[in-house]
């Protein structure tokens, strides 16, 4: 995952557009080692660059927020994606669920 942020830090720096398969990816990475805090702000850095997130980022996002122990987070991922144009999917709503046990 430290290899993924360094790549994506380089991409920022040769200035390489990251668009939702970018942001998915390095959000999927952080998931994996639990490191909600970075998803929340590659989220931030998305809406700063009018990326948009899709269900699987979302997914993703919730799930972290889930081996967090962020319940509150996680919910907050599923408010989001209501006030957008992206569909919950089971995954999404199964992370939420195992968030709030």
């Amino acid at each position: 995952w430290e290899k993924s942020l360094q790549l994506f830090d380089l991409m920022a720096g040769c200035q390489v557009e990251c668009g939702t398969i970018t942001f998915s990816a390095m959000i999927n990475a952080c998931e994996k080692i639990g490191a909600w805090e970075k998803v929340l702000q590659l989220f931030g850095v998305m809406a700063q660059n009018a990326v948009d997130a899709s269900t699987i980022a979302f997914s993703t996002a919730v799930s972290a927020c889930e081996k967090g122990r962020k319940w509150e987070k996680a919910l907050g991922f599923l408010n989001m994606m209501a006030g957008s144009a992206v569909e919950p999917c089971t995954i999404t709503y199964n992370a939420a669920i195992s968030a709030c046990e």
